[in-house]
């Protein structure tokens, strides 16, 4: 099996310099490499091109046969990293606690340990102010409108 550290390293190094950072790397028993990136001012398909071939040229196929995914988190993948919030003040987020609870509302602030949402409110609820630690988010994702 392909050494997950290794392939840290050559991804690391790849986006090392600029504003993209790597949000998940899974290497499955088989050997299929599936590396999910976003950046600060967003990603796009050169930057999952120069990445993929940094990886490619780097690991040795006749050591190891691999398949390998590039892709960018995408706008419907849930948030993963406070470095992704930060990206996203000001946009309406959809949150589900793990206690399965869900709110939805506009996000205003973020750090390291926790972010802020503020809800609208209706005829009948007030609207509220609520703060999150990230440890006890099951899934954020950003409400997409069209």
């Amino acid at each position: 099996m392909i050494d997950k550290i290794k392939v840290l390293e050559i991804v690391s190094e790849a986006l090392e310099g600029t504003d993209k950072y790597l949000i998940s790397l899974k290497i499955t028993p088989d050997n299929r490499i599936y590396v999910d990136l976003d950046g600060d001012s967003g990603i796009n398909i050169d930057d999952c091109i120069e990445v993929s071939r940094k990886v490619e040229n780097t690991l040795n196929r006749d050591e190891e046969d691999f398949e390998l995914n590039v892709s960018s988190a995408g706008a419907d993948a849930p948030l993963k990293l406070p470095r992704q919030y930060r990206r996203h003040v000001g946009r309406e987020l959809e949150v589900v606690t793990f206690g399965d609870e869900s709110y939805q509302g506009t996000l205003t602030q973020c750090d390291n340990e926790s972010f802020v949402i503020q809800t609208k409110g209706t005829k009948k609820v007030a609207p509220q102010v609520l703060t999150f630690n990230y440890a006890d988010v099951k899934t954020a994702k950003i409400v997409l409108k069209f």
